[in-house]
């Protein structure tokens, strides 16, 4: 069998030899196995039926020894790789990750373990069965949502999207792994906004565009009030550049109806991104909302891609979206409602949200007006 001598002698020399005998047999049988380049359905069989008596015999070092040996053969059955997470130790989570292949059995079997460590290992893996997730994501864990809010190969649809999203909510290192990822529907991250990266939140607001949005009753306010918006932008540009954050906050409560808790993270957002929200709910078109993000963002670094950026925002993402996403942050409506097939993204993101540099391109007019603004003011504060 396998270059040894007849299996009737291994099983004797098993039998005879004690446990240091049984360690190098069960060590040299595996090294023969793998080096097998297509063993015969015959010889698996064979070995399959050595292993299990070898593996219990061995001493634990030769037995993980053994499983890591036998990982890298080609040829594996359900019984060797469970043979192989049985006994491999320490490695199991290496071999979990890097094992070409996974049957659903033994996948099973490892879920089954109730290891939080085992299972995040095994929401990694591209092979997972439908049945393999249906017992990965009833568990409680972050580190298994963070791994399977990381595998691309997991499709995001039904309960497993309401699952991610919902643990999204919990816990911002999947929040900040779902936003990252383009087969997402970005907005429905709208609840955690603030909790989000800004590249994250620049994507949240990217997928507001070209949509269908459910009415909200906060609309008929913004749209009786928005007759004050030059009185407004005014405002919020002399009280930034007076740095009058406090005053900004409570102007914002005022007209926003969020707590003065939000209205204070907004107040001194540094990437304006949230700013953007209330600017363009109330109707601010990209001269007016530039300016105001101008005299608002930290000017500590060159800010010209994200002034193109919220350049092409201001034209392509509407007010009643930005309303919408007021109302999401007010606790008026349920994020969930999006998933529904009538408000799901019409474009693709790419398309509803163009790239920095193509926004910041000499023929937009809004984009050069903001960076001419730019300029000024730092003129003036060099002055």
């Amino acid at each position: 069998m396998i270059g040894f001598q007849p299996y009737e002698t291994f099983q004797l020399l098993i039998e005879t030899g004690g446990i240091e005998r049984a360690n190098t047999l069960l060590v040299a049988a595996c090294e023969a196995f793998v080096e097998r380049p297509d063993p015969a359905p015959a010889e698996i069989r064979q070995f399959e039926v050595l292993a299990a008596r070898l593996f219990p015999t061995a001493a634990p070092t030769a037995r993980a020894k053994a499983a890591g040996i036998l990982a890298s053969a080609p040829s594996l059955t359900p019984e060797l790789e469970l043979l192989i997470a049985e006994h491999i130790g320490g490695g199991l989570l290496d071999y979990l990750a890097n094992a070409p292949a996974l049957s659903e059995e033994v996948a099973l079997r490892l879920v089954g373990k109730n290891n939080p460590e085992i299972a995040a290992a095994l929401a990694q893996r591209r092979d997972l069965t439908p049945t393999v997730l249906e017992r990965l994501f009833p568990i409680n864990s972050r580190k298994v949502y963070r791994a399977l809010a990381g595998n691309r190969a997991i499709p995001l649809r039904g309960a497993w999207l309401t699952a991610l999203t919902r643990s999204a909510q919990m816990d911002h290192q999947v929040a900040a792994i779902l936003s990252s990822r383009e087969d997402f529907d970005a907005a429905l991250l709208s609840p955690i906004f603030f909790d989000l990266p800004e590249e994250g939140r620049l994507r949240v607001l990217g997928l507001y565009a070209g949509r269908t949005l459910p009415q909200v009753p906060l609309m008929r306010t913004f749209e009786q009030i928005s007759v004050a918006t030059d009185e407004f932008t005014r405002a919020l540009v002399k009280l930034f550049s007076e740095n009058k954050r406090p005053r900004i906050t409570r102007l914002l409560a005022q007209v926003t109806g969020l707590d003065e808790v939000r209205c204070g993270e907004i107040a001194h957002d540094a990437s304006g991104a949230a700013l953007f929200v209330v600017l363009r709910a109330f109707g601010c078109t990209a001269q007016d909302g530039l300016r105001v993000l101008i005299h608002a963002t930290s000017h500590d670094e060159d800010r010209s891609p994200a002034l193109a950026t919220f350049s092409a925002l201001f034209e392509t993402v509407p007010v009643s979206a930005m309303v919408y996403l007021l109302s999401v942050w007010r606790g008026d409506v349920a994020i969930f409602d999006l998933m529904r097939p009538e408000y799901a993204p019409l474009r693709p993101e790419s398309r509803r949200m163009p790239d920095a540099r193509e926004a910041a391109r000499p023929g937009s007019d809004a984009s050069r007006q903001a960076l001419e603004a730019l300029d000024l003011l730092k003129n003036r504060r060099a002055g």
